[in-house]
């Protein structure tokens, strides 16, 4: 297991990503994007409405990060 200072290394670095990398992060954006166009769909305009984005959007930051990072 990595050194704690192992790991903010490799989370604070930049991760240049293979074409495979660059479909993955796609496809999660992709859908992120449909469950984005649901949510705002389905639900009123409203704080809860944008809490709810705004945690799609994290979930894909998160995602591709643990494409980028390898799992690591």
């Amino acid at each position: 297991m990595k050194s704690l200072a192992g790991k903010l290394n490799n989370w604070f670095q930049y991760h240049a990503l293979s074409a495979v990398d660059q479909v993955k992060c796609m496809a999660i954006r992709n859908a992120a994007f449909a469950f984005a166009e649901a949510i705002v769909s389905n639900t009123p305009l409203c704080e809860d409405q944008a809490a709810a984005i705004r945690k799609v959007r994290e979930a894909v930051m998160t995602a591709n990060a643990a494409i980028a990072c390898k799992g690591t």
